[in-house]
């Protein structure tokens, strides 16, 4: 201790072990506040089209264009930055056990509702002025959205697919502690998924673009 180089390295140990024990604290009291996720994704129109991967591929390949709705946040107490996203599942047509997974929508949902895209302007402008109300954090309600990407199977044919569903998932990034997945069981305050996963549906047939017939009518 009679030297400024050791009083400063016991200093730092010092802090940097206060700052551990309350990152840690901060950490697991996430799983003391109450989270009753609940959503409902619909199916809204499904069209299957053939197109290339690249533009300088000459293997052509079929995709999905998907549009769903997606309503949550009455039931959904997220307090923190929540990346969601949306998967579309599929058998592989012969193996069942054999599920294919695809996202088609993702967004970050800040923990500010202030920030949150989904929110009305004047709703936002609302919450700057007084702490959010439970149905505010982590509000999400898109009708008839478009997916963000085109989908397809690994054998490059997704028309005529069966079974298929649209699913919710999520993942909790807080600024200290665990990254928190999509929970499908109830763990201390954390309650189960409720919904989350739209009806079974069948991927149609090969949308074919008419060609136009040019001529000259007398």
């Amino acid at each position: 201790m009679h030297s400024t180089v050791v009083r400063a390295q016991n200093i730092f140990g010092l802090f940097t072990t206060v700052a551990f024990f309350v990152s840690a604290f901060i950490g697991l009291s996430v799983l003391f506040y109450r989270q009753a996720p609940s959503a409902d994704v619909n199916l809204k129109n499904l069209q299957v089209v053939k197109g290339r991967p690249h533009y300088y591929s000459s293997k052509r390949e079929e995709y999905a264009h998907i549009r769903f709705d997606l309503d949550a946040g009455e039931e959904t107490s997220f307090y923190l930055k929540v990346f969601v996203y949306i998967l579309a599942k599929w058998p592989s047509p012969g193996k069942p056990d054999s599920i294919n997974e695809a996202v088609i929508w993702d967004q970050i949902i800040p923990a500010d509702p202030s920030q949150n895209p989904n929110i009305a302007p004047e709703r936002r402008r609302k919450s700057l002025a007084s702490p959010p109300s439970k149905a505010e954090r982590g509000l999400i309600r898109l009708h008839n959205a478009k997916s963000k990407y085109q989908i397809t199977d690994r054998a490059g044919k997704i028309a005529e697919r069966s079974n298929a569903t649209l699913e919710l998932g999520w993942n909790v990034q807080p600024w200290v502690g665990a990254l928190a997945w999509t929970t499908h069981m109830q763990l201390g305050s954390w309650k189960a998924l409720q919904g989350g996963r739209s009806k079974p549906f069948n991927f149609p047939e090969l949308q074919v673009k008419k060609k136009s017939t040019g001529g000259r009518s007398n």
